[in-house]
């Protein structure tokens, strides 16, 4: 029987495309990080000798480790589960070395060379006296040693070593965490959730072209570049309108018998750059989605409109479109597709707290309408990919809605450049050119024979849709100019607060409605509506674990056996701060210039400090920042046993707080995140100030419009899918009225 029959999420297995051809280290190089990650984690043995490939414990502190351990793991489990997750090190897992490998295959040149240079370094006497104080090689150390090592970077007065540190232990952790076998059993955290029932995916029909060396051109209304949440409203009006559309994606479309995707799996196939990217200054890490749906398959089913005073910052800059009936039609209009609502929500354990702790404290808190189409929708794995398909991203709702209207579809397909010709004197979009690849005869995308075919499509209109970190580029490759195009970039970044709770009952964090509760309390800080939001992360253990600051190796293992106690809320800023994108100058892939500012920074740490408080009133036991060299506070034994009135106003507490106040937050000690990317192909009144007019056209270019989060005037402040669809509902409804007249 299958598991829709059953009743059960079982999603079937997808295989990888092949790793980068080349080795991305040489033989040296990949000994010496393979001692590093051996170090991050470590094998754990009782044994009073220094061994070189192990971590040794004293018999009494080896079997306080293991009772400790035991006392956490799920009832049932096997009890030589924590033996064995002790014992392994990163370099026993058998995909380890395989997708760390793909990993920095997939990094931009610079980040690759910086990682070799430092390799090289740590295999030379020179580079091991300088960086380790020692002329032995780093591979050539103790484990016990080459930790020592790591802990003196992340303490060094030498910026580059503490970002080294920083960067290397969060790639070790990362990967290692997405492929090991012994974590799952020691969490009791299953391969899918098991809250909720299969779904029915839409049957797409994808255009095929036959193999040749010439270019296959094919002609049609309107093509659009991305099937996102810009792309899929824009895809679902024009098609509605009567126009001929074609949809152009470079990911690849997965229905929901394959989700929701392993760790390992969803970060090569629904996100771009192995789900992990950061700016030139490694100061922010981001995350995008590159899917067939685009953000709205990984996205947490978070649909807030965008309020009043970023409505009216957008209108007072000469954009009255914001503040207009029209533009709220919109936002309702693209709301109702989704089955918006607040009604069907069950918070769980991470949002309840934030609901909680901020009634007993007197903050600003709601609920988060989510688009699940009238669905309780009780899951924490949508990042993912949703396999209930309730979730109701372009995937379940836009796009079958433009298909049936009679829209075409090509996945696979690379834009290159937008077609752009001189008509009566004026620069005139008329189509675009690409690259498509085939599936390969298996329906996967690992196989060799798959066809590769340029393809040109020539059109009357066409909208990009590639997302604020792709758009730019791929006007720029289309030899545009205007020197607005990639800057104004915004990320609403965002730093993060961790609690474990009682060991008597486990959370499971990991089950549940991703982000329903929202704070906002501290949005206006500056007084012109800037601040921070507070809300709960997602509780999958490669997106929480590299987010740790790392101690040692068995400090972080005996933090992840209390992984199932833990909860992770995070302070998201809406910046002052911008920066830019541009490609880089080696292969032409998006690089990211920005570093959140000391005035977003002050921001984000308020934001914290109150999260804390939230977490204390809640009962937290232990409470840690995302940032390196913080204190935790710990709660004493006597005030987790008793209340005395006194709230967060235990002197401990306010002194944890106060020293956290005073001490701020530091870049690259502070471990920084986006998952919202805006910006880079602003609207504007006037051509000087943007990329976009008023109605969504590129400025000095007819039948070329941009229609997705780029267009932003500025940071949105809240998860931008809601304001990006009613925007491409607002652009789309007048390209298609032009096109009528």
């Amino acid at each position: 029987m299958t598991s829709t029959q059953l009743d059960i999420i079982a999603p079937l297995d997808i295989s990888l495309p092949p790793t980068p051809d080349g080795e991305v280290l040489t033989e040296s190089q990949w000994r010496t990080f393979m001692a590093i990650a051996d170090t991050v984690i470590p094998s754990i043995e009782a044994s009073s000798a220094v061994l070189d490939d192990k971590l040794c414990l004293q018999a009494s502190e080896y079997a306080t480790a293991i009772e400790g351990f035991k006392t956490r793991v799920p009832a049932g489990t096997n009890g030589s589960v924590a033996q064995q997750f002790l014992q392994e090190n990163a370099s026993a897992v058998p995909e380890f070395k395989e997708l760390l490998q793909r990993t920095i295959g997939g990094l931009r040149e610079d980040a690759r060379k910086g990682i070799r240079i430092l390799l090289a370094a740590l295999d030379t006497r020179a580079g091991c006296l300088l960086t380790t104080g020692s002329t032995k090689s780093f591979h050539l150390q103790p484990v016990n040693v080459r930790q020592q090592i790591l802990q003196s970077w992340a303490r060094s007065y030498l910026s580059p070593l503490r970002q080294s540190a920083k960067a290397l232990e969060g790639l070790v952790v990362s990967t290692w965490a997405k492929t090991t076998p012994t974590l799952s059993p020691l969490l009791g955290f299953p391969r899918a959730p098991i809250h909720g029932k299969p779904g029915k995916g839409f049957d797409y029909n994808f255009l095929q072209f036959p193999p040749s060396k010439e270019a296959d051109i094919i002609e049609t209304d309107v093509v659009i570049v991305g099937s996102g949440c810009g792309g899929g409203v824009c895809a679902k009006n024009l098609a509605e309108a009567g126009q001929r559309v074609i949809v152009v994606e470079k990911a690849y479309h997965w229905g929901p018998e394959f989700l929701p995707m392993t760790e390992k799996d969803a970060g090569v196939h629904l996100f771009a750059n192995g789900g992990v990217d950061s700016s030139d200054d490694s100061s922010i890490v981001l995350m995008a989605g590159q899917a067939w749906g685009g953000g709205g398959t990984v996205n947490w089913s978070a649909s807030l409109q965008t309020q009043a005073f970023v409505r009216k910052e957008w209108a007072d800059g000469g954009l009255p479109l914001f503040t207009s009936s029209a533009f709220q039609d919109s936002l309702d209009r693209v709301c109702h597709r989704m089955g918006v609502s607040t009604e069907f929500i069950e918070h769980n354990k991470n949002n309840q707290i934030l609901l909680d702790g901020a009634r007993k404290l007197g903050y600003s808190c709601k609920a988060v309408p989510q688009n699940t189409g009238g669905n309780k929708h009780y899951c924490g794995y949508c990042t993912l990919g949703c396999a209930a398909a309730e979730k109701q991203g372009p995937v379940v709702s836009f796009l079958p809605d433009a298909h049936r209207a009679g829209a075409q579809f090509i996945e696979g397909f690379e834009a290159e450049k937008v077609l752009v010709e001189t008509i009566k004197g004026q620069k005139t979009a008329v189509g675009i050119k690409g690259l498509w690849r085939s599936r390969d005869s298996s329906g996967g995308v690992s196989g060799n024979d798959r066809t590769t075919r340029e393809v040109i499509i020539k059109a009357k209109r066409v909208i990009v849709s590639a997302g604020t970190l792709q758009s730019p580029l791929l006007l720029l490759r289309s030899g545009l100019t205007n020197p607005q195009i990639g800057r104004n970039l915004n990320l609403h970044p965002a730093t993060f607060v961790f609690a474990t709770f009682a060991d008597k009952q486990p959370i499971n964090p990991w089950e549940g409605g991703i982000l329903t509760t929202l704070i906002d309390e501290f949005q206006n800080l500056d007084g012109h509506g800037h601040g921070a939001k507070l809300e709960a992360m997602v509780m999958l253990p490669s997106s929480i674990l590299p987010a740790q600051p790392w101690t040692g190796g068995l400090e972080f293992k005996t933090l992840c056996s209390k992984y199932p106690y833990t909860t992770c809320h995070f302070s998201m800023a809406r910046d002052t701060s911008t920066g830019r994108i541009y490609p880089d100058p080696v292969d032409g892939r998006c690089r990211i210039a920005y570093t959140p500012s000391a005035f977003d920074l002050k921001h984000l740490l308020e934001g914290l400090l109150a999260l804390g408080k939230i977490l204390y009133i809640e009962g937290a036991k232990e409470i840690w920042l995302s940032t390196g060299g913080m204190p935790s506070f710990t709660r004493s034994e006597d005030a987790a046993s008793q209340d005395n009135g006194d709230g967060i106003n235990d002197p401990a507490f306010q002194s944890w707080l106060a020293e956290i106040s005073r001490r701020g937050l530091s870049l690259p000690e502070t471990r920084v995140g986006s998952a919202h990317q805006m910006g880079t192909c602003r609207m504007s009144a006037k051509e000087k100030d943007g990329v976009v007019d008023p109605k969504g056209k590129v400025w000095g270019v007819d039948g070329l419009f941009v229609s997705d989060a780029s267009v932003f005037p500025s940071s949105s402040g809240v998860n931008p899918m809601v304001t990006n669809m009613a925007i491409s509902d607002w652009v789309s409804r007048g390209i298609a009225k032009d096109l009528r007249t």
